[in-house]
């Protein structure tokens, strides 16, 4: 069952590269008590995904800020070598944006967003979405219908709140 407005975030084991190498982060340790932003994608260094889905959040930070979101996060199926490769390269780490891994992709099945594109080469992976929680509830649910990247883009959630 795919998560809806008002639907409480499941729990989840991220993970991120810290200084002494690949650590788990609680999902819900980010979402208590605060207002964040989380968008999830097939992956990194794919097309779409590095070319329109994180600049869009990129170019949006300064709005999402000033309209009180605490945090920005970003998703994907990979391992956190890749995500803190692909945070790097983007520009998204510096820019604030959490790059976290859900490596075995149970977040994203948790919230009822995998997909397979096997011709692709991609299993098991992420459908594009955004949403915005406030202390772990979902108020602001955009999936996206499709490849393109409007709904779950930045400047949609800017909108939205």
């Amino acid at each position: 069952m795919t998560i809806s407005t008002g639907d409480r975030l499941p729990g989840a084991a991220l993970m991120r590269m810290g200084e002494d190498g690949p650590e788990t982060v609680a999902l819900e340790d980010i979402l208590k008590g605060r207002r964040v932003v989380i968008f999830g994608l097939p992956g990194a260094f794919t097309g779409t995904c590095s070319s329109a889905h994180v600049p869009s959040f990129l170019r949006s930070m300064g709005a999402l800020k000033a309209k009180g979101v605490d945090e920005v996060v970003c998703i994907a199926v990979n391992d956190p070598f890749v995500m803190r490769a692909w945070g790097e390269d983007t520009g998204a780490t510096a820019a604030g944006i959490a790059m976290l891994a859900d490596p075995e992709g149970a977040f994203t099945a948790a919230i009822g967003m995998v997909f397979s594109n096997p011709a692709r080469g991609l299993i098991g992976r992420s459908k594009r979405y955004a949403l915005m929680a406030e202390d772990g509830v979902v108020r602001v649910w955009h999936p996206e219908e499709g490849t393109a990247c409007d709904i779950s883009g930045g400047e949609s959630m800017v909108a939205a709140l």
